[in-house]
């Protein structure tokens, strides 16, 4: 398939691009050379395609029809926009992670993630409701993979075989599902409550930190009953799990908030999350590109713990483009409530994009700042 697809050509926007960012890499052209004719079987899924190299390289071969399954809503709009440039629209369809997604599937292509949860999650989809010949072709980086993954694969299927490694990357081809196996599928979103919030967090297998709370988070909790008390409406920005949110909304009845993140299982364990604690009613759950569907200076208070990896690689260009966002969004004399790692040093950028920045506490990795929108 190498030979028939430009991957050069493909772009990451409206995901951040820069020189050491890329939109494709030798676990897709991997996968792509593996599966070879079986993609142009009726049936072909595709699932954690970053930004339509494996998809479109199937299109490009003659494939159509193919249902894809992408976490990220900025790599759904990159898919879309770079089959547009080459001319392949109209050869798939986006599908959430559910039965729909993968129901008679023959072949599946799939970009290992690197949580063991969320290919859990994935496994025993698949073995639930593909065809009984079914074959997973799962590829990764070979940094980025373990061993633990062929012994996930392996609990729902009678077969998994490993490539050789090719330009360091390999790809775990799993046959014979076994659906009996996967009553497991029933596990999400997982439920557990937080021993000192008294929380209950819920997750699926791809959002962050599962069903418990990280550090970060924790320390911005700890501080959130001095966060801008007289706010009428909040954002949880990158909600994740959707934690924050909550909080405020079972702490603070008259308040209106929204959480929004880009990725659908964030947006499903949030909406989860909410419900387990009785707020659902007064937290509305958004998935989104940063904050593109809030209207300007609308949002009183707006908490957000940035990531500062894209991929694997560390990168501030999210969180940079989540302030100025916050920045949009927030209202004169709103506050933008941030948790960073120490080390980064955001206050200047935060100060640039909203305005006078104040530590408001800091253990030893992590500092939480607000950041007021001057009237």
């Amino acid at each position: 398939m190498d030979g028939m697809f430009d991957y050069e050509r493909l772009r990451r926007r409206p995901d951040v691009e820069a020189p050491n960012l890329f939109a494709s890499d030798a676990a897709d052209r991997l996968l792509a050379d593996l599966a070879g004719d079986a993609v142009l079987a009726p049936g072909l899924v595709v699932i954690g395609d970053a930004y339509g190299a494996l998809t479109l390289a199937a299109a490009a071969r003659g494939a159509r029809g193919i249902r894809v399954h992408q976490d990220a809503l900025t790599g759904e709009r990159a898919l879309d926009a770079n089959a547009a440039s080459f001319d392949l629209a109209g050869t798939y369809q986006h599908r959430p992670l559910d039965e729909s997604l993968v129901r008679g599937a023959r072949t599946v292509l799939l970009r290992l993630p690197r949580s063991l949860d969320a290919l859990a999650e994935i496994a025993t989809l698949i073995a639930e409701h593909a065809r009984a010949d079914a074959v997973v072709y799962a590829g990764g980086m070979l940094k980025h993979m373990t061993t633990a993954m062929n012994g996930v694969l392996g609990e729902v299927f009678g077969s998994v075989e490993a490539s050789l490694a090719r330009q360091k990357a390999r790809v775990l081809t799993a046959r014979e599902p076994h659906p009996a196996a996967a009553t497991v599928l029933d596990r999400w979103p997982e439920r557990a409550q937080d021993a000192q919030t008294g929380l209950w967090v819920c997750a699926h297998g791809a959002a962050f930190a599962g069903t418990s709370i990280d550090i970060g988070t924790r320390l911005l909790l700890s501080v959130l009953d001095r966060a801008v008390p007289d706010a009428r409406t909040a954002v949880d920005l990158g909600c994740g799990t959707g934690v924050l949110a909550s909080a405020l909304a079972v702490a603070r009845p008259e308040l209106r908030v929204v959480a929004t993140d880009q990725s659908a299982a964030a947006v499903a364990s949030a909406a989860a999350t909410a419900a387990a604690n009785r707020v659902a009613d007064r937290v509305t759950v958004v998935r989104d590109d940063g904050l593109a569907s809030q209207p300007d200076a609308s949002a009183d208070l707006i908490l957000l713990n940035p990531p500062f990896h894209i991929g694997g690689a560390v990168h501030t260009g999210i969180a940079l483009r989540l302030f100025a966002e916050a920045g949009r969004v927030l209202a004169p004399g709103g506050e933008l409530w941030t948790v960073w790692n120490s080390h980064l040093g955001y206050r200047p950028a935060l100060e640039r994009s909203v305005g006078p920045t104040r530590q408001i506490a800091r253990n030893a990795k992590f500092t939480v700042t607000a950041s007021h929108q001057d009237d």
